[in-house]
């Protein structure tokens, strides 16, 4: 396992610096995001891509979702965090640059995911699978994107296209539309991203530490308001959100369930032992990793442990 929960104060005030700065960046990296030397190479496959249907999260019987325990005994399926797909400016610190993918290194990565087999899925069948055991095609990956950043769209959205994955993107409410030092994605490409197949989810209203977040009043803003104003967006129920900075604790899941989320994302090690639906792990793909690099490691941290 290379990412850890961020629990010092200072790397929570370091991250939040660069989201005043423009950069949202939602999490901690563990390990080095520098190229390393391992000779590892992708494994090519020549298994054509598969999709697998789920079923509407809401409408599985009770009595058919699977105990904590069983949740937590399932083989874990990787699922990768994005930021910004843009190329490195000049102003751009080496902090920032490991949060940021140039083009060409998202356009490797996507082919290597492509080359070696993997099929990307969608939260609704990770669910199925967790509470369910549904299958899932061979080699599932998951591909998140945080924020809501506006080259999510105009330069991530065409690689994914031409390998026909399908995405999940956790959008910061308070910021739809903006146009500044950072610019984020309007209503109408977030509802056609929606509208495309990929799924819509919550990121808080305005990327809070939801460990801080603790008051009715504060709760109803950072995951109620959210929720509500996607749903009006796409048209769809908005049942998954992801954690800004990876951190959460223990109280705020119930109150993420209560909600009407049924699975929410995080960025550390440690799941949950009584809400594991409510911590499920991710890793940021690092930005100056290679193809080989993001191979060795998303295989390597999401290994069934």
């Amino acid at each position: 396992m290379f990412t850890r929960q961020i629990t010092s104060l200072v790397l929570t005030t370091a991250l939040s610096a660069l989201l005043v700065s423009g950069l949202s960046n939602c999490g901690s990296k563990g390990s080095t995001a520098s190229e390393t030397t391992d000779s590892t190479a992708a494994v090519a496959s020549s298994e054509t891509e598969k999709t697998t249907s789920a079923p509407d999260p809401t409408k599985i019987p009770a009595g058919k979702v699977a105990d904590a325990a069983a949740i937590l005994g399932r083989t874990q399926v990787p699922i990768l965090c994005y930021h910004q797909i843009r190329d490195w400016k000049g102003s751009d610190s080496k902090g920032a640059r490991d949060y940021i993918i140039p083009t060409q290194a998202f356009t490797d990565q996507m082919q290597m995911l492509a080359d070696s087999g993997f099929h990307p899925i969608l939260p609704d069948q990770l669910y199925a699978y967790l509470t369910t055991g549904a299958a899932l095609p061979s080699k599932p990956v998951m591909l998140t994107f945080d924020d809501g950043d506006l080259d999510q769209y105009t330069t991530a959205l065409p690689i994914l296209d031409k390998h026909k994955f399908k995405a999940s993107f956790y959008i910061m409410t308070v910021a739809i539309g903006r146009r500044g030092k950072q610019h984020y994605m309007d209503k109408a490409q977030i509802k056609d991203l929606s509208d495309r197949g990929h799924t819509v989810g919550a990121h808080t209203w305005d990327h809070q530490n939801m460990k801080k977040m603790t008051t009715p009043e504060q709760l109803k803003t950072q995951l109620e308001e959210p929720k509500e104003k996607l749903e009006a967006i796409t048209g769809k129920p908005v049942r998954y959100f992801a954690f800004p900075f990876g951190l959460w604790n223990k109280p705020a899941l119930p109150e993420i369930q209560k909600r009407g989320y049924v699975a929410a994302f995080t960025l550390a090690d440690g799941r949950d032992e009584q809400y594991p639906l409510m911590t499920v792990r991710r890793i940021i793909a690092g930005g100056q990793w290679s193809a080989k690099t993001l191979y060795r490691n998303m295989t390597q941290s999401f290994d069934g442990k």
